[in-house]
């Protein structure tokens, strides 16, 4: 889903003044048993979010999917039979998947477009509604939704590592970090990820708070199910069955996720300058990396085109721009390193046309 469409409205439906009005006359979703038979909006509905969507409504839920893109609500509704949003009003629960680069360069970390989407919601939704953000998102973000939602909703952030090329080891259901903004929306994304806020590990009393203060330490929560991805759609569980792993602050799931993928770019980043230091020193890279990676707790990657995707560039700039007082030298070093690896790369390329061209 593109994700930079800043002004105008989503849906041509008349928002009145009563529908910007706080009320208390609906019951937070915090305190109910279950989400058994909740109605549930995915946002976003491209790479990440259609097998988000897949996923929920196969745990039986009444799903809707929403897109700017016209093509991508046709194709989930064709392909997984996911329900056309006609309004952002009277859903328990809103799953963001909207993406969180600029629209002309991956690259470059940009929220403008979840932004929007939250002041759509902010219009529509009903009081005690969940709000998760799956998408990747800059340290902070979360806190600012809230206060644009007014505090009316729970907001927590369940950052995804869904990976297309493994979906069935590294889906939609697997192992999660999950923040809240507040205790009460920490519960509600238990109740609906796992099903489970009264787990051993945390309290004995069903109807006790479960403290972000006191989690840290705490094991990750099982899903309320056998963490499966086999379809249950009579929702018996009225959660996703989805393990989590609670932390105290919503800031360290933030920057979980962008801290997880700017690891995994300095480990690739050091592959390439790896290389380097062989191409400059007439010395086997083949034959090093397969020497260095004999022990038992090393393993150097392989360098190929320079680091590219969705995900690890843009994540790891955002890493950056996260902290306005310390900036990570090593990041910055690995962004440098994979730039003269990608100059490299092109000049022996241009360099092997040359020849050929040479040859003829």
């Amino acid at each position: 889903m593109q994700s930079n469409r800043i002004s105008g409205q989503i849906f041509s439906d008349t928002i009145t003044d009563s529908d910007l009005t706080v009320t208390n006359e609906n019951p937070t979703i915090a305190n109910r048993n279950e989400f058994r038979n909740s109605r549930v909006l995915i946002i976003g509905l491209g790479q990440l979010g259609l097998p988000v969507a897949k996923y929920v409504k196969e745990k039986g839920f009444d799903t809707y999917g929403y897109d700017i893109e016209q093509k991508a609500i046709e194709r989930a509704e064709k392909v997984a039979s996911i329900k056309r949003a006609d309004s952002f009003s009277d859903f328990d629960v809103y799953i963001i998947c909207v993406s969180t680069h600029k629209p002309d360069d991956i690259f470059a970390p940009q929220i403008d477009g979840l932004l929007y989407i939250i002041e759509e919601i902010s219009r529509k939704a009903k009081n005690g509604a969940l709000v998760s953000i799956e998408s990747t998102i800059p340290r902070g973000t979360s806190k600012k939704v809230f206060e644009m939602l007014n505090h009316r909703l729970h907001v927590v952030h369940a950052p995804h590592r869904w990976y297309a090329l493994e979906e069935m080891e590294h889906g939609v259901n697997q192992l999660r970090v999950v923040g809240g903004v507040h205790d009460c929306c920490l519960r509600a994304a238990l109740k609906f990820y796992t099903g489970d806020v009264s787990n051993s590990s945390y309290n004995n009393n069903a109807d006790a708070d479960v403290s972000v203060d006191n989690i840290s330490q705490r094991e990750s929560i099982r899903g309320g199910n056998d963490g499966s991805n086999n379809s249950n759609n009579s929702n018996e569980n009225g959660n996703l069955g989805i393990p989590l792993h609670p932390v105290s602050d919503i800031e360290i799931a933030e920057i979980t996720k962008i801290a997880e993928n700017a690891h995994r770019y300095l480990q690739i980043a050091f592959a390439e300058d790896l290389y380097l230091y062989c191409k400059t020193n007439n010395l086997s890279f083949p034959q090093l990396r397969e020497a260095i990676n004999t022990k038992w707790n090393v393993n150097i990657l392989e360098p190929r085109d320079g680091i590219g995707g969705h995900c690890l560039p843009k994540d790891t700039r955002m890493f950056l721009q996260s902290s306005k007082s310390i900036k990570s030298k090593i990041l910055t070093a690995a962004l440098e390193v994979d730039q003269d690896y990608r100059r490299q790369r092109q000049s022996r390329v241009e360099l092997e046309v040359l020849c050929k061209d040479i040859v003829k």
